[in-house]
């Protein structure tokens, strides 16, 4: 019962993550990331890891048609531990664009998957949207 109580009180460190423009609004700075954790894909000789782990997409004028998408192409830069999005072509002024965050770490065992009361299909990611 004593080692129950125990793994209840175990709950995995949540990651804030926050988004801003730099560069003069032409780029997106993504922080709260582990440095260890960027370090370890910073080195991935394929460039096009970032693209599946930290997309940014245009926001479409019918919000219900977002997971339809296709992502911004463009580049990822490792900067300590921040990530910085420069999209192949600038941001437009006036336009929203959100990014998709997946919580990788979060629910790490069954225990926590019943206490946050998740399901089958239900949203596992998290949209960021900024605007420029």
């Amino acid at each position: 019962m004593l080692l129950l109580g125990f793994g209840c009180t175990n709950q995995p460190n949540k990651i804030n993550i926050a988004i801003n423009l730099t560069d003069s609004n032409h780029s997106v700075s993504v922080k709260g990331f582990d440095k260890a954790v960027i370090d370890d894909i910073g080195r991935d000789t394929d460039k096009s890891v970032w693209q599946g782990l930290l997309p940014v997409y245009k926001m479409p004028p019918d919000t219900d048609l977002k997971d339809f998408q296709s992502p911004q192409p463009g580049a990822y830069i490792v900067k300590d531990s921040i990530v910085v999005f420069k999209p192949d072509t600038p941001f437009k002024k006036g336009q929203a664009y959100f990014l998709r965050y997946y919580p990788h770490n979060e629910g790490t065992d069954a225990w926590q998957y019943i206490r946050d009361h998740k399901r089958p299909g239900s949203q596992g990611h998290t949209d960021l949207i900024f605007k420029y």
